[in-house]
């Protein structure tokens, strides 16, 4: 490969990017190649790319800061290019060249990942079913909307979870099963804007901002538990990183429930609860489309 990995810039000491090995082929690799993908940038859409290239990947070294992934690989790289532009986040080829070696993989605390991914579950899956309740009772796109980020991430961490040991086609039936359902709490999300835009609401701001605030401290939490695992591998490193993604949605509802309660009027809420279920949608529509010719 022509280029070197490149490492974090940002400051932060997590470190160079780790490499990950997934159940590797029989043979060698004959070639690396290294793929720009725009929008990969945490872990759920890290586990399409590697589901994307379960069976012709003999490595694969993921660096989600600056959004590349680098693959050990005997097929022609048209071939490889071709399934990572199928997930639908983008694939810019940025080298290939001959392999030189295979990656070796840094292996984590296994058993500790584990238990901080349970909890990171736990976490998000109480924070869905609270800000859900809050949501419905305060009449509060935005709560909802963050309410099924708390669900999509959960669902991350469920799918995770669920495919240690298993095979490629069991992680795909659970990943897919959570985006479907993710898909459908979604659009059920944008029929319940449609209503109160046509029929009115009477936001609760106070409830916005309360439980938006016991969101924040929730993902600060992970963020906080997590900490500790950057070095482990790319997947803790990434969650770290969507997880800091989250809070900033949090402080968005925040702010539109500070604005309903000055300005009096819903519609900051039906905005940032729009803006944040579009990305939800985005995120489901990706899953979906994995393992589609």
């Amino acid at each position: 490969m022509n280029e070197a990995s490149s490492s974090c810039s940002g400051g932060c000491s997590c470190g160079a990017p780790k490499v990950q090995a997934p159940v590797l082929l029989a043979g060698e690799a004959r070639f690396v190649s290294r793929f720009r993908v725009a929008d990969m940038d945490c872990p759920a859409e890290e586990a399409l790319v590697r589901m994307a290239l379960e069976g012709q990947a003999h490595g694969l070294e993921f660096d989600l800061l600056a959004r590349t992934v680098s693959v050990w690989h005997a097929t022609p790289v048209d071939e490889i290019e071709a399934r990572i532009a199928r997930v639908g986040m983008g694939c810019e080829r940025l080298a290939s060249g001959p392999a030189e070696g295979a990656p070796v993989a840094k292996l984590a605390d296994p058993a500790a990942e584990r238990r901080a991914l349970s909890w990171l579950l736990a976490i998000n899956a109480a924070m869905f079913v609270i800000e859900g309740l809050a949501g419905w009772w305060a009449e509060s796109s935005g709560l909802l909307a963050d309410g099924l980020d708390m669900f999509a991430d959960a669902a991350v961490y469920a799918v995770a979870l669920y495919a240690v040991g298993r095979g490629a086609a069991l992680q795909l039936k659970a990943a897919r099963f959570a985006g479907w359902l993710q898909l459908l709490l979604g659009l059920g999300l944008f029929g319940q804007v449609a209503e109160h835009v046509i029929h009115g609401s009477t936001t609760v701001a106070s409830a916005m901002v309360g439980v938006s605030v016991l969101a924040l401290v929730a993902n600060v939490s992970c963020m906080w538990l997590i900490a500790g695992h950057r070095d482990g591998g790319a997947h803790m490193k990434a969650s770290y990183i969507f997880t800091a993604n989250d809070a900033l949605a949090n402080l968005g509802v925040i702010v539109a429930g500070a604005l309903v309660a000055w300005l009096g009027s819903p519609w900051p809420d039906w905005v940032v609860g729009s803006i944040i279920g579009v990305m939800v949608l985005a995120g489901a529509v990706r899953i979906l489309r994995l393992g589609r010719e």
